[in-house]
C-alpha cells in the first residue's frame, strides 16, 4: 500500500500518468484528493480524484472533479495477504466523453488495468528488495 500511496511516484510506473499532485491529505497523512495528468494516447487529461482509504487493506477513489475527457471514474485497489506476498485486487470504471465502440473499450479496459498491475508489481517489488526506486520498469502479472 505504500506504493499505492505514493503519488509523486505515480509517474515512474503507472503508464501514462505523467503528473499526480496531492491536492489535499486526511489526518492520517494519506493523500485524500489528488489532480492526475494523463498522457495516454488519444486520452490526454487532467482530473482530480478523491480517495478514502482503509489502512494498508484497502483504497477506493471517485472522480471529484472531471477533465476534458474524463467524465466518469471509480475505482479500488484491495491488497490480501498471501504466504510470504500479496494479492491485489484493482477495480476500474471510466466513462469519457467520445463514444468508444464496445470492443474498443474492451481492449483499452485491459490494457489499462494490466498496465497498471505490471507497474504497481515491478514498484513494489524494487521497493522490497531495497532497489532504485527512480526507473520505471515493468513485471510480469501472474494470474
Amino acid at each position: 500500500m505504500s506504493v499505492i500511496a505514493d503519488f509523486a511516484g505515480y509517474p515512474e510506473w503507472a503508464t501514462g500518468v505523467c503528473s499526480a499532485e496531492v491536492l489535499e491529505t486526511a489526518a492520517d497523512g494519506r493523500a485524500r484528493t489528488v489532480r492526475i495528468g494523463l498522457d495516454a494516447g488519444m486520452v490526454r487529461d487532467s482530473y482530480v480524484l478523491r480517495y478514502e482509504w482503509d489502512g494498508d487493506a484497502l483504497v477506493r477513489w471517485e472522480l471529484a472533479e472531471q477533465g476534458a475527457m474524463i467524465s466518469e471514474m471509480s475505482g479500488a485497489y484491495i491488497l490480501a495477504e498471501h504466504g510470504d506476498g500479496t494479492d491485489v485486487t484493482y477495480e476500474l470504471a471510466v466513462g469519457i466523453r467520445v463514444p468508444m465502440i464496445g470492443m474498443v473499450k474492451r481492449r483499452a479496459e485491459k490494457a489499462i488495468i494490466d498496465a497498471a498491475l505490471k507497474g504497481l508489481k515491478s514498484r513494489a517489488e524494487r521497493a522490497d528488495s531495497g532497489g532504485d526506486m527512480s526507473a520505471g520498469a515493468n513485471g510480469d502479472v501472474s494470474d
